[in-house]
């Protein structure tokens, strides 16, 4: 079983930064690829940024590439996302997700609100 705890959302202005962490326990960090999520208000989960247990490749949602960077500390047992030049519509709840080696992300954090205004 792996625990997820997101952390660093907050209320900011369009233009703005965030940066958000998942702080990962339960399994050794190595062997998980990670990912970030969010869900919008009246909308489906969507996928943002995933970076990989083997390389550390990453890879963004259309919506991400250019503003935000995943990255992980596999000292630290945690991954980041930072995002820039943020938007109103990145108005969501972050969710942080991880999956066993190349598997499917079954397991998932609580979640953590970014809100944009304009």
């Amino acid at each position: 079983q792996v625990q997820l705890v997101e952390s660093g959302g907050g209320l900011v202005q369009a233009g703005g930064s965030l940066r958000l962490s998942c702080a990962a326990s339960g399994r050794a960090f190595n062997t998980l690829t990670m990912g970030w999520f969010r869900q919008a208000p009246g909308k489906e989960r969507e996928f943002v940024a995933v970076i990989s247990w083997r390389n550390s490749n990453t890879h963004y949602a259309d919506s991400a590439k250019g503003r935000f960077t995943v990255s992980r500390d596999n000292a630290k047992n945690t991954m980041y996302l930072q995002m820039d030049s943020l938007k109103p519509e990145d108005t969501a709840v972050y969710y942080c997700a991880a999956a066993v080696g190349d598997g499917q992300f079954n397991f998932w954090g609580q979640g953590t609100q970014v809100t944009v205004s304009s």
